[in-house]
């Protein structure tokens, strides 16, 4: 496989061989498409894996294909528009194996420029701000909250999507308004607010708590029909805690099934500077452990 700078892949040969022509690639997901599937994209994650805006070395064998069939769940839960045109298996092609559990073919969108994140929970870059202005995204919060402590109410805090490589930029809602137009701005917002409602009630009946999550939505060429798209609710844009473990409290009490296990790695080994070291065999196990957890305590 042939990759660009910092390891991301430009394309893959088994399905440039079925006509599937590679137009872009992020941290994890690599996008195909093919003049026999006009309006249409197949959107392939990888077990890539990213922290501090740096992919990574090894990927996490099976994250690919827990991304996909997590979101294929959820698409199916939320009540919501979304961008399948058919979901694995019946994608219309005869995708080759390894390739047919982490795929996608969805329809082509013009797509928002924000991220629509959702927090339940005061954490992340969200503490962060809350730290130094009592408020998220301009939201005034009440005083005295501590990490990881659980908001009044869920709370609409967009962020500016940044280039590849660049982090991306909390923003405020006014901000979105300019950004969008009043009536896009809102209906994010609140198909964003409902769908995290929804959600969350859904992973309390399975003894875990959706602390925060972020949408991307896209517009319908033809229509303007707002759109929800790319993931939803997997471990890469969301963060799960066990709600028993939680509410007992103690150092453990926000362990997210997700990469934390590699942030945290990384964050004790390596000083940011230069190449990050490789992952060590026990962190790529015990993370590859996690997404299996969430999946199967959802899905089950």
């Amino acid at each position: 496989m042939i990759t660009q700078a910092g390891g991301v892949p430009r394309g893959d040969a088994r399905l440039e061989a079925l006509h599937w022509t590679h137009v872009y690639s992020g941290k994890v997901r690599d996008l195909y498409t093919s003049e026999a599937a006009p309006g249409r994209v197949l959107v392939v994650a990888s077990d890539r894996v990213s922290a501090f805006d740096h992919l990574l070395e090894p990927g996490i064998p099976g994250k690919g294909a827990h991304l996909t069939q997590l979101s294929l769940w959820w698409f199916g839960r939320l009540g919501m528009r979304n961008h399948l045109a058919a979901a694995h298996p019946s994608l219309g092609e005869h995708l080759p194996p390894g390739i047919a559990e982490r795929a996608m073919l969805v329809h082509e969108l013009d797509m928002h420029p924000i991220e629509a994140v959702v927090r339940a929970y005061l954490v992340g870059s969200g503490w962060l701000e809350y730290q130094q202005t009592q408020s998220v995204c301009g939201i005034p919060l009440p005083a005295g909250l501590g990490n990881g402590d659980r908001l009044p109410e869920p709370i609409y805090t967009p962020a500016f999507k940044a280039p590849l490589g660049e982090h991306d930029e909390n923003i405020s809602f006014d901000r979105t308004v300019e950004l969008l137009g009043a009536e896009t701005a809102a209906a994010i917002r609140d198909a964003s607010l409902t769908i995290f409602r929804t959600a969350a009630a859904i992973a309390e009946q399975r003894g875990l708590i959706l602390a925060d999550t972020k949408f991307e939505f896209g517009s319908d060429p033809a229509t303007g029909e707002l759109t929800l798209a790319d993931e939803v609710l997997t471990s890469d844009s969301s963060r799960y805690w066990d709600a028993e473990t939680y509410a007992a409290g103690g150092i453990h009490r926000l362990d997210s099934f997700d990469k934390q296990i590699v942030r945290d790695w990384l964050a004790a080994n390596w000083d940011k500077t230069g190449t990050p070291p490789e992952l060590p065999a026990e962190i790529v196990e015990r993370t590859a452990a996690r997404y299996e957890e969430l999946i199967e305590r959802l899905t089950a």
